[in-house]
């Protein structure tokens, strides 16, 4: 029967790949903070058995369950008119059943769609089994949800007030993000409710290296430590780099990764109900804020790249991540830096283009690096950079094109700075609260 299968079904249509798309946090959080600034409700619905669904387009066949088999014909199959959970066409058939509502796709998101009427615009994110909507007037929401209701077994949960883990307040033009039930679930999982808080999450002079003699621990149970603590980065920005470079260690970790992983658990026991605070500002403008830290990595000598993004409130898009090259100067490892926060810059620019929020001016990203800065519109300092890739040139390209705008700030105005590099208690809490990280 299987090898008769096989002759029927054509291996090369898509049954050897399987997709299913969902909403970039960056995203989700992107949308909370321009219904902040616009003052509009978000609402959460969501779809039961939703991979059941999708319409089939291919021909695919089933062999009769065991239970339904038909007496002397148990050599036929079935054919599928709609899809299975565990088929690999099922998430595949469900988006295509969104994509034919009427909603213009965005094709920098796979998974958000937009339809503007002359009653407004709706705005509406997916997230597998979870729809997310928000918009100008109430009234195509409304029509949207009934719509839904009419054509798939749905839950209308109302305001958006939870969702992956995330809290969610809503009020009066704000929104405030936290993951509270998230942290107290950590520290019961790790038999930490009763630890003493930490004013930081890293200690300014700790270094760590691979090698470091001291006894191994746990891999297991030190991957699953990162791993609670990495969803956590959903609403704590400020977790991101210290996290970042822990993570570094999951072949090898030792009891001094082991313990500076815990001392985060402490760092967010006195920092319980911290989140991301969004509200409405004068400048609705995208800001980038770009850093990097030299040669950090005791073990490569590679430098960490960090870049932040804001509207001017709370901080909605960030990260932290080691750079792949070893640079050979400060100003190159800065430029390296620059080019993974204008590329961010350039997606979230589609992004807000394609939601009908087009940002007319170049979007302006921070460097606290001169040189950098002069590498990136002329072709100045041959010697210093003659190494490198073609890849890094585009972003002399960018501005030029008037998309991104490369300008410097001091040092003490970087507020990507966090993301590269352990701070003291003092200015990490400057840079929390210029964030928009707060407790309400």
């Amino acid at each position: 029967m299987k090898e008769e299968l096989d002759m029927i079904v054509n291996v090369w249509v898509d049954f050897l790949e399987t997709f299913s798309p969902v909403a970039r946090l960056d995203t989700i959080r992107l949308l909370l903070a321009l219904a902040a600034q616009k003052g509009w409700i978000i609402h959460h619905m969501d779809v039961k058995s939703t991979f059941l669904n999708g319409y089939l387009e291919e021909e695919i066949f089933v062999e009769q369950p065991e239970g339904f088999l038909v007496h002397g014909q148990e050599e036929k199959v079935y054919r599928m008119k709609k899809a299975l959970y565990g088929l690999k066409q099922a998430p595949r058939s469900w988006y295509s059943r969104i994509d034919s509502l009427g909603f213009e796709k965005n094709l920098n998101e796979f998974t958000l769609y937009v339809k503007k009427t002359d009653a407004g615009i709706i705005i509406v994110s997916l997230y597998v089994d979870d729809l997310l909507m928000t918009g100008s007037s109430k009234e195509p929401i409304e029509e949207f949800k009934g719509g839904m209701k009419e054509a798939f077994e749905m839950t209308d949960l109302g305001k958006m007030s939870f969702f992956l883990g995330m809290q969610v307040q809503q009020d009066r033009g704000e929104v405030f993000i936290s993951q509270e039930k998230y942290v107290k679930e950590i520290h019961r999982k790790f038999k930490m409710e009763e630890c003493k808080p930490s004013a930081t999450p890293m200690n300014q002079k700790e270094k760590f290296n691979i090698e470091d003699g001291a006894k191994k621990v746990d891999e297991k149970l030190y991957r699953s430590l990162i791993g609670y603590l990495m969803y956590l980065t959903v609403t704590r920005s400020g977790i991101t780099y210290a996290i970042s470079l822990l993570s570094r260690y999951m072949h090898c970790a030792s009891k001094i990764h082991f313990k500076a992983g815990k001392r985060i658990l402490r760092y967010i026991k006195g920092t319980i109900c911290y989140g991301v605070k969004f509200q409405p500002v004068k400048d609705f403008s995208l800001y980038g804020y770009s850093d990097s830290d030299w040669a950090g990595s005791n073990d490569d000598m590679k430098s960490t790249s960090g870049y932040c993004f804001t509207f001017g409130s709370g901080v909605f898009s960030w990260c932290s991540k080691k750079q792949e090259v070893i640079t050979q100067s400060t100003a190159e490892a800065e430029y390296v830096a620059a080019v993974a926060a204008a590329n961010q810059a350039i997606w979230l620019r589609k992004l807000m283009a394609n939601l009908y929020m087009e940002q007319k001016e170049s979007t302006q990203v921070l460097v606290d690096n001169q040189v950098a800065i002069s590498i990136s519109k002329n072709h100045v300092f041959h010697g210093k950079t003659k190494h490198f890739k073609i890849k890094l040139y585009f972003l002399r390209e960018v501005q030029k094109q008037g998309d991104v705008q490369l300008l410097y700030c001091k040092t003490e105005n970087q507020l990507a700075d966090f993301l590269t590099k352990s701070l003291s208690q003092a200015r990490f809490e400057y840079l929390r609260q210029k964030l928009g990280v707060c407790c309400l």
